[in-house]
């Protein structure tokens, strides 16, 4: 231990110590001064010279350097730790002349050394140190420790433990074992009291000193200064949980938050659920048009408003111990009730935050005013995750946005499993068409003048192992936004040339037609010519026997590549046909110009069909009549528009025999619905063909 074993030579139980009291060794506890004189220890001499090492009185105690109580006492062996006592040297005071006996001088020189070497270790020690008592006071200080705390060394010694370091969090039960003899050491970091009244953070290592007899005698505290490393240490967690431009808390210090208050226990009743249940929410917004902002002034303005609406935020809405506002990332921003009282605190906490944006911002003298979108999430922490609740208020911010901006939308449960079906169906589409999940089926189209099959419109299906068999609305919309639009529409067009040419070669007389539907995005994404002459090449079918469907939207959107690209398909021999014709630009004046062989009317326009005809409606006519009437004014005269454009007219939705007459009446060449045949199997329109006529009522086919 310190100061007994350190250089010493060896001691041999044999030999007899003389005790010196100018000599009092570290590993000595404190002892009260005694208040007479003392007998020396037995078979040693029993008076000592009057002065301590450091001049203290006579036969009292006196302070060393390093804040030591010296007084006289016996000095202890550097091996064994008994009593150096004996008459095997005597000191002489007559000066530097004196000399020990020759064996017993060598090991108290090497005793001299070895605590002056120690003594310099630790005075001059730039880590602090500590000799304590079992009663937990100050033996011993360096001056490393008195410099800490910014007192002197002599203040410290017999200094209580508690009275220097904060004395919350101690580990009792380590320091209890640490001096009962349980454990060698231990490690903490705690805060120091300064005597100008801050702290200083320290890392504090205890052990234990042992006496000869490997009892317990004092513990030994080494306290190094943390406080710059703290503060470095706080600073980066701070950096790492804290947006730089705003300040506010990150998506990471969010997810602590919330993980927290989804682990919390639970308190008292809470409306809309059982007593003791939790209940969390979250505000998740996106600002409107940022990116104009952006774009129009420049990202420094962006930055200076993403500050401002940081700013506004904080002021209004954080400051509450279960409210917490972060920026999440770009310009969105979230606001975490940690124990919601229902989904009204949230939806009303939304429209406050809707408010607060409303009011102008002044940014580097611009008046910018900007709107937001919240979705807003509210419900008990034993039903979601903090993922899952981040997710859904994600989700439910871009419903928001899709409903139309500057709003909050509360999560709605089937809006979502609607959504969550969309997007697992469009990770499914392009595996689907590699095993072979989609099929064809086939409408007739039907002249109105002579009741015979003209063409088919192919009509692909779904065949989902789970759904069951999904409709194109289902589907097609979601191919067009992925992509998969463009491999299911060649598969779809190479599909029904090959089934068109079957027909032809069973019936070559009546040369019907296929009707196929081209997305825009084929158009676009793909040499559409190419891959329409590919399949015409593949399967054998004439060019004049496949007719492509276009919607009116596509076709007269931005860009020229459409109509070059029609214009192409219309000079090979195909037949171009506008979808939905009524519902989209309704451009008249281009009708004359677009490569276009057929016109295809709304199904909107056919509902007014269904009533009866004017003259089989006596008496006033009513409002349902009034746009039946209308309806069919509208239809006759698109069909004279586009008859004397040199175009022929197709309706579809037909139902019932009434519209199919009246639409007769109005001039209408071809018709197609349920009235005359539901979509089936290529095999339905073959056997239509074979008896020259369909089935009408076809739907009971």
């Amino acid at each position: 231990m310190p100061g007994q074993n350190e250089g010493a030579d060896a001691h041999h139980p044999g030999v007899r110590h003389e005790e010196s009291p100018r000599h009092r060794h570290l590993a000595a506890p404190v002892r009260e001064p005694a208040s007479g004189p003392s007998d020396g220890p037995a078979g040693g001499p029993s008076d000592g010279p009057s002065g301590g090492p450091a001049g203290g009185p006579a036969g009292g105690p006196a302070l060393s350097a390093c804040g030591t109580l010296t007084e006289p006492e016996p000095l202890f062996c550097p091996t064994c730790s008994a009593p150096l006592t004996g008459g095997t040297y005597r000191e002489r005071p007559d000066g530097p002349d004196h000399r020990e006996d020759g064996d017993t001088g060598r090991p108290l020189a090497a005793l001299r050394a070895s605590e002056s070497r120690f003594r310099a270790a630790f005075c001059d020690a730039v880590i602090g140190m500590a000799l304590i008592d079992p009663e937990d006071r100050i033996i011993e200080v360096n001056p490393a420790f008195a410099a800490l705390i910014g007192r002197g060394v002599g203040e410290l010694v017999r200094t209580r433990l508690y009275e220097i370091i904060d004395p919350d969090g101690m580990p009792d039960r380590l320091f209890t074992e640490l001096v009962g003899g349980e454990r060698e050491r231990f490690r903490v970091e705690k805060q120091l009291k300064h005597r100008e009244g801050h702290t200083v953070w320290s890392k504090v290592t205890v052990s234990l000193i042992r006496d000869g007899d490997g009892d317990p005698l004092y513990t030994l505290a080494l306290v190094e200064d943390i406080t710059e490393q703290r503060r470095l240490g706080d600073r980066l967690e701070y950096q790492a949980l804290h947006d730089p431009l705003t300040r506010l808390p990150n998506r990471a210090y969010f997810f602590d938050r919330l993980d927290a208050a989804c682990l919390a226990p639970s308190g008292g009743p809470t409306p809309g659920g059982p007593p003791g249940e939790r209940r969390v929410g979250v505000c998740y917004l996106d600002l409107d048009g940022f990116a104009t902002i952006n774009e129009a002034l420049g990202h420094h303005i962006g930055d200076q408003l993403l500050i401002a609406v940081a700013t506004r935020l904080r002021c209004g809405f954080d400051g509450h111990d279960t409210h917490l506002v972060a920026r999440m990332g770009g310009d969105e921003f979230a606001v975490l009730v940690a124990d919601s009282l229902g989904s009204e605190q949230l939806t009303g906490l939304a429209g406050r935050i809707l408010e607060a944006l409303e009011h102008p911002f002044d940014i580097a003298g611009h008046r910018l005013v900007i709107t937001a979108s919240v979705g807003v999430v509210e419900r008990s922490v034993h039903e979601t995750t903090p993922t899952d609740l981040v997710k859904d208020a994600d989700a439910t911010l871009y419903w928001s946005k899709a409903d139309g901006r500057a709003r909050w939308t509360l999560h709605d449960p089937d809006r979502g499993a609607h959504q969550l079906t969309r997007q697992l169906l469009a990770t499914a589409l392009r595996p689907a068409l590699e095993r072979g999940e989609f099929t064809i089926e086939y409408q007739p189209l039907v002249g109105l003048a002579d009741g015979a099959v003209h063409g088919a419109e192919a009509l692909v299906r779904w065949r989902h192992p789970r759904y069951g068999t999904l409709s194109p609305d289902r589907f097609i919309p979601l191919a067009e936004e992925t992509g998969a639009i463009v491999q299911l529409g060649t598969w779809v067009l190479e599909e029904s040339c090959r089934q068109a040419r079957q027909w032809l070669s069973e019936f070559p007389e009546t040369e019907t037609f296929v009707s196929v539907n081209l997305a825009a995005r084929q158009i676009w994404d793909s040499d559409i010519v190419a891959d329409v002459a590919r399949a015409l090449e593949r399967t054998g079918l004439p060019a004049r026997l496949l007719q492509l469907e276009i919607t009116e939207s596509a076709l007269l959107g931005p860009g020229g590549r459409p109509l070059q690209a029609l214009q192409a398909l219309a000079d090979m021999g195909v037949r171009i046909a506008i979808d939905d014709f009524g519902t989209g630009y309704s451009n008249l004046a281009y009708l004359s110009r677009l490569p276009v062989h057929v016109l295809k009317l709304d199904g909107t326009f056919i509902e007014g069909f269904r009533e009866p005809a004017p003259a089989d409606r006596p008496g006033r006519p009513e409002l349902g009549s009034r746009r039946s009437d209308a309806d069919e004014q509208i239809v006759g005269a698109m069909v004279q528009l586009a008859h004397t454009l040199g175009l022929t007219v197709t309706a579809e939705g037909i139902e019932n025999a009434a519209q199919a007459e009246r639409l007769r009446l109005t001039g209408c060449d071809t018709a197609q619905g349920w009235y005359f045949a539901r979509p089936g199997e290529a095999a339905l329109v073959a056997a239509i063909l074979r008896d020259g006529r369909p089935a009408l009522n076809g739907g009971n086919r």
